[in-house]
């Protein structure tokens, strides 16, 4: 199997490494305007080669993933059109479809042509972040055009699970409905809350100051691809401002029950809204991959973080971060321990139970 990537970011870089690990003799080859990416995936042994252009380099291949920026793959899908092979299928993973699929049709490509949107990722960007678990245990959503056969859909669809992803086909349109509601409206909503309390901040910058705990959680999307997220909002603006008006007309309706204190309206809105959250798949699905953290209670006295380190790291526990935690709002401990995946922090959390640390997780 020979399989072709067109730009290698985060995504592309994530799946490409999915990609050499569970399917080691496949050919992969790779073309990117930034070179240092590219670069790095040879030397990584990701890649295979590169592809100084689109050419023949991606005529023989069984699938190409279009990674770059929304508005770029559908320029590439021109270039692709007289070149692929017959049974060549080409996908993209951008996060909406509408528009890629209207290219598709133009361009009567709709019998090589299934859509892709791994709900995965991270604040970061880039091919140096890509990760082979990025995509593990998270939606793999596909959007097959009207003309690819069954039996090439069910077979992309098991290629993706083979990845570790989670495949789910719909039709495009569900798709960034779907997405509007999910992914694209709570990027809007954390931005629009950032800037508000930027805009609202005292003189002297208390708000800036005490903002911790569940602020910095609901805000943490706030924090990706400014480039990235102008993109998805242009090329799904009808489905985000219909779902953006449900969401300030509900707005306006809670702001009326405050005014007329009206307690049991608020209560009904912490209760439902506690009882639809609890029932979420927890980690590993959405389009923000989760911290696997904990939180762990320290005492005050020199060496303490390095002793704690040092237990996890002889048992061979690889940490992606660790720090203090300086205000206590949600938060019962104050050591934040962060790790790169489940098996690894439940694993630190019992070790480190052993030694009579104390131990919350969320």
């Amino acid at each position: 199997m020979k399989i072709g990537f067109i730009g290698l970011g985060l995504i592309g870089g994530s799946i490409a490494r999915a990609v050499r690990h569970f399917h080691p003799d496949t050919e992969i080859v790779v073309h990117s305007r930034t070179r240092a990416s590219v670069e790095q995936a040879v030397k990584d042994g990701v890649a295979d080669r590169i592809a100084e252009r689109i050419g023949p380099d991606f005529s023989d291949c069984s699938y190409i993933f279009l990674c770059a920026p929304v508005s770029s793959n559908a320029a590439y899908l021109e270039e692709l059109r007289t070149l692929i092979n017959p049974g060549c299928i080409i996908s993209d993973v951008g996060s909406t479809k509408g528009d890629i699929h209207a290219k598709v049709e133009a361009l009567d490509m709709e019998d090589c042509f299934i859509g892709g949107h791994p709900m995965a990722g991270s604040e970061k960007t880039g091919y140096a972040n890509s990760k082979r678990i990025l995509i593990e245990n998270a939606y793999y959503i596909i959007t097959p055009a009207k003309k690819v056969p069954e039996e090439t859909v069910l077979k992309f669809r098991d290629f993706v699970a083979s990845l570790k992803a989670l495949p789910l086909v719909l039709d495009y349109q569900t798709h960034d409905y779907v997405t509007a509601g999910v992914s694209h409206l709570p990027h809007i909503i954390a931005s629009a809350l950032v800037n508000l309390v930027r805009d609202s901040d005292t003189k002297d910058g208390v708000m800036k100051l005490v903002a911790a705990g569940g602020f910095r959680d609901i805000t943490r999307i706030a924090s990706s691809s400014p480039e990235m997220w102008e993109q998805v909002c242009m090329t799904n603006r009808k489905n985000i401002s219909a779902i953006l008006q449900d969401y300030i007309d509900s707005l306006t309706r809670i702001r009326q029950e405050l005014d007329e204190a009206r307690a049991g309206a608020i209560h009904d809105l912490f209760e439902s809204s506690r009882d639809y959250r609890d029932s979420l798949p927890t980690r590993g699905r959405g389009p923000i991959q989760p911290a696997y953290e904990i939180y762990c209670e320290m005492v005050d006295e020199a060496g303490g973080i390095a002793a704690l380190a040092t237990i996890l790291a002889s048992n061979q526990i690889n940490l992606k971060n660790i720090g203090i935690v300086h205000s206590r709002e949600f938060v019962d401990a104050v050591l934040r321990i962060e790790f790169y995946d489940g098996p690894a922090m439940k694993k630190a959390a019992d070790i480190l139970r052993k030694y009579r640390y104390i131990i919350y997780e969320r």
